[in-house]
This record gives C-alpha cells, structure tokens and sequence, in this order.
C-alpha cells in the first residue's frame, strides 16, 4: 500500500504555513469521520486505538492491544482516503511489542505514513512515569521509537507534557512536537477541570521554547485541555509559535455528539397529521 512519504508531508506542512494556514490534524477512527474530515480541509488524519473509545460513546479510553488495534484501523481510514497522509498511533511501551523496528515496520506496511507517540505516558503523572521506567518501559521507549522512525525516513510527530520531554523529542529528530495540555474538554464525555486556555497557553509556550532551544526548525502544533473549538485556536496561534492543532476528541466526538443529538431532536419536532 502506497504511502506519502516525509518529504512530501513536510513540503506540505510549510506550504499550507507559507500560505497563512494552520496545519490540521484530524483524529479519525473510522472511515467516515476521516472521508469528511478530509473534505473538510484536514491536511492529515491521526488515527490511535483510544479514538474507538469515543465512538463506543465513553470517555476517551485506552482499550484492549493498542498496537494491534491501531494497525487493524489503517484498512477502514485508508479504503476510502487516500490523498492525506494517515498517522499511526504507536504504544511504543508496549511489553509485548519489544522490538520497536519491526512494530514500525508494521505500521508502515498497513498503510500509515508516520507515527506518533500514542498512548502516551508523558501525560500520565510521575508515579506512573517512574514505575514503568524502572523496568525500562517508560518515555524513553517513546523517544527511542520516534528516534528510530527518524532514522528509517518515517514522518514523526510526538506528544508531550513538559518541556522536558520536548527537548527529548526535538533531540532525537522529531519533525512536530505537540504540546499536550490535557484532556479536550466539552461534549458528553469532556473534562471540564483543569487549565484555562491563558494558562494552557503558557504551559504551550514553555514546551515550545524548550524544543525549539534544541532544534529551531521543528513543527509546533498545539492539543487538548481548553483548546476544543476553532476560536480557542485563534488565541494559541496568535500568541504561540504553534502553526497548527491536532484535533481529536474535538474532531471525532463533540460534532457528531451535537450533530446527531440535533438531527434526532429536529425529527422529533415534526408533528404527525391530526
């Protein structure tokens, strides 16, 4: 199965930027969320085993063999896509899976045309970070793999959660790194707690500067938290060096939660003939 490889991607990338366009990422677990995301302008859909969860109507959840739940998903978004790069998911953590070169391998061969460090453990606290990395499954795992996609010429994208772990990313050669604040917000399923977008903001600027002290030619692109409509984008771009969002939850949930839930209200409305 043909990919689009980094290169293209990344001429993509600063074309759409060149042009004063963000860059979207649209998260999408099924074909027909990435067949409209792609109508709708998406410049590359990222597709991770968390985004069935969103689709069985529950909190954003990691369920059952990530990996091989993510490889499996390439078929259905890549059947009727075929113009947008697709980006994998990868639990680079996963103790089954120990050899990352043939897990990217995989990826690759189903169709996906980078990846991306997903579930994460950056964002999973200390205690969680400290216990897995003890028996060498921690983040290290996920900057070792994006440092091996790197070296095979894979696009990579890599989520992270403190300024740290973005000189990591950046060190290794990551093209993007995500600042990651939280948690999308609103909708059914949302968490309403945490950061307000000013202090997401600053948070987004701390990772950034941290990345871009060790490289100054990576990709900023921001996600999460309070950043779940288009307008709060508007605030991240203009005072961030984020050129893009990576939308998930605010992709693949909340539209088709209000759409559907609007369309069944609008049919129940219709009176029948007396």
């Amino acid at each position: 199965m043909k990919t689009i490889s980094r290169d293209e991607i990344l001429a993509s990338i600063r074309r759409q930027v060149d042009q004063g366009k963000p860059v979207l990422a649209a998260g999408s677990s099924c074909g027909l969320v990435a067949k409209c995301a792609v109508i709708g302008g998406a410049d590359m859909l990222v597709v991770y085993s968390t985004g069935l969860s969103r689709l069985m109507g529950l909190p954003t959840s990691r369920i059952g063999d990530s990996n091989s739940r993510t490889i499996e998903m390439a078929a259905e978004i890549r059947n009727v896509v075929s113009e947008v790069p697709v980006i994998g998911g990868v639990e680079a953590w996963d103790p089954v899976r120990l050899d990352l070169d043939l897990l990217l391998d995989k990826f690759i061969a189903a169709g996906y045309s980078g990846v991306i460090n997903y579930p994460t453990i950056s964002t999973m606290g200390d205690k969680w970070r400290d216990r897995r990395g003890r028996v060498g499954l921690g983040f290290d795992r996920e900057v070792e793999m994006i440092e091996l996609a790197r070296k095979k010429k894979i696009f990579t994208m890599a989520y992270v959660a403190s300024a740290e772990d973005a000189e990591a990313m950046a060190r290794v050669g990551a093209d993007c790194i995500v600042p990651h604040v939280g948690a999308t917000r609103g909708g059914l399923s949302g968490h309403e707690d945490g950061q307000a977008i000013n202090e997401a903001i600053t948070k987004i600027n701390h990772i950034n500067n941290a990345a871009k002290a060790v490289r100054s030619d990576v990709i900023l692109l921001s996600h999460g938290g309070a950043i779940a409509e288009p307008e709060d984008t508007e605030a991240v771009y203009r005072e961030t060096e984020c050129v893009g969002f990576v939308g998930a939850s605010s992709i693949e949930r909340i539209p088709i939660e209000r759409a559907v839930k609007a369309v069944a209200e609008a049919f129940k409305a219709v009176p029948l003939k007396r």
